[in-house]
């Protein structure tokens, strides 16, 4: 699927990570699929309030714990600064598609990172 939301097709997921050679390029193109999937989803969806919104985030923090045992491997981790930059791409995700009242804590509960 495309997606047709403009300001999520032209952003720069994960930018500040892909930076740091930290980070493993490998294991951060798996976490940016994990964001474009969930974009993908509210396209498809389309939530309907908020409560719908965080089903669909849900689904996409738990790829991302998913994900630690990767970076580990890769001698990396979901860290302070990747944790932010992480809810922060939820975070706007949520604001692209006129979810201006989403809490970001709540987009990313179910995290474990």
């Amino acid at each position: 699927m495309t997606i047709t939301n403009r300001q999520v097709a032209e952003h720069a997921f994960l930018l500040p990570l892909y930076e740091d050679d930290y980070y493993p390029d490998h294991v951060l193109d798996r976490g940016r699929a994990v964001l474009l999937r969930l974009c993908e989803r509210i396209e498809a969806e389309r939530p309907a309030d908020l409560a719908a919104l965080y089903r669909l985030t849900e689904g996409a923090t738990e790829e991302f714990n998913a994900l630690e045992a990767e970076f580990e491997a890769a001698g990396s981790e979901i860290e302070t600064v990747a944790r932010e930059e992480i809810g922060e791409a939820f975070w706007f995700i949520a604001q692209a598609y006129g979810f201006e009242d989403a809490d970001g804590e709540e987009l990313i509960a179910a995290r474990e990172w």
